[in-house]
């Protein structure tokens, strides 16, 4: 494992929106999922090597250190640039290890990931529970196993997400699918869409979040990666990218007001919600972020 310079982890998010966090908290660099349209993969994000995975140096440390100069307590996110459960999280428990600090300063905290690994944590979710929001979203942007494995090649398979939101759920941590991106003529369907709602209900999830839009973004270096990907697992349908979106950064789905319509039926049938900000309000129902007491940790 190679160890990268930071002098702060827990930063503090400019908007609360996304989910209701305070704080970022991004403990690795760089992903090894593979997955052909990852966002974060773009160069305007300036992470050199994306697939190359790398450890913050000194990570427990700076986050005791950032958790204890806080003034205010709140939510902090892992996962938004690099998954926090990535395959060396399982010797390494740099993830773990920063949950236990979380939880010792009273923090909340939202995890993003689309590793079942998290289920290995479920015993600190369940402390952070008992004071604070304990979010965790596993990303599912397929029902079916097989397509999943070209689309994200190094990932657990989806199958392996829904076992972990079970898992979840019956711990009584609040978990949903996070439903992004959504891939034009390739995940864009009626069957996809309504299988994932039903996978996810029969798992216990509280919540399914689609993002404004059905779709994907592309951009720079990230939509030649993507694009390199469609030539070899989608032959042709390049093409059909280039004819129908051009060079648009945001590529939605041309069925997203049809499917979204029978996204929004299906989520109210299983009693599921997918707005944000009722989202927010679910996850935080009990709980109030205030100053820290000089008495604190």
């Amino acid at each position: 494992m190679e160890y990268v310079p930071a002098k702060t982890i827990v930063t503090r998010n400019k908007t609360n929106t996304w989910f209701g966090y305070e704080y970022n908290m991004n403990i690795y660099r760089g992903c090894c999922h593979g997955c052909i349209y990852c966002d974060s993969r773009c160069s305007c994000y300036r992470i050199e090597n994306f697939d190359q995975v790398r450890a913050k140096e000194n990570a427990l440390q700076v986050i005791r250190d950032d958790l204890r100069r806080k003034v205010k307590k709140g939510v902090i996110c892992s996962g938004s640039m690099s998954d926090p459960y990535n395959p060396f999280e399982k010797q390494l428990m740099l993830t773990r290890n920063s949950l236990e600090l979380i939880n010792a300063y009273g923090f909340g905290v939202g995890l993003i990931t689309k590793s079942d690994l998290v289920t290995r944590d479920i015993d600190i979710l369940e402390d952070i529970k008992t004071h604070s929001t304990a979010m965790v979203k596993l990303t599912v942007t397929t029902c079916d196993d097989t397509l999943c494995r070209k689309l994200e090649p190094k990932a657990p398979p989806s199958s392996k997400r829904f076992a972990a939101i079970k898992e979840l759920s019956k711990a009584g941590i609040f978990t949903g699918v996070l439903l992004m991106p959504v891939l034009p003529q390739i995940e864009d369907n009626e069957e996809n869409i309504t299988g994932i709602i039903e996978l996810a209900a029969e798992a216990g999830a509280k919540f399914i979040y689609p993002g404004r839009s059905l779709g994907v973004t592309l951009r720079g270096n990230q939509k030649q990666w993507y694009y390199d990907k469609l030539d070899i697992h989608f032959p042709g349908l390049k093409k059909t990218y280039i004819r129908q979106y051009g060079d648009n950064i945001y590529c939605n789905s041309k069925q997203s007001r049809a499917l979204m319509k029978i996204f929004r039926e299906k989520c109210s049938k299983y009693g599921i919600i997918y707005n944000m900000d009722q989202i927010i309000r679910s996850s935080r129902l009990g709980y109030e972020y205030s100053q820290l007491s000089l008495f604190d940790i």
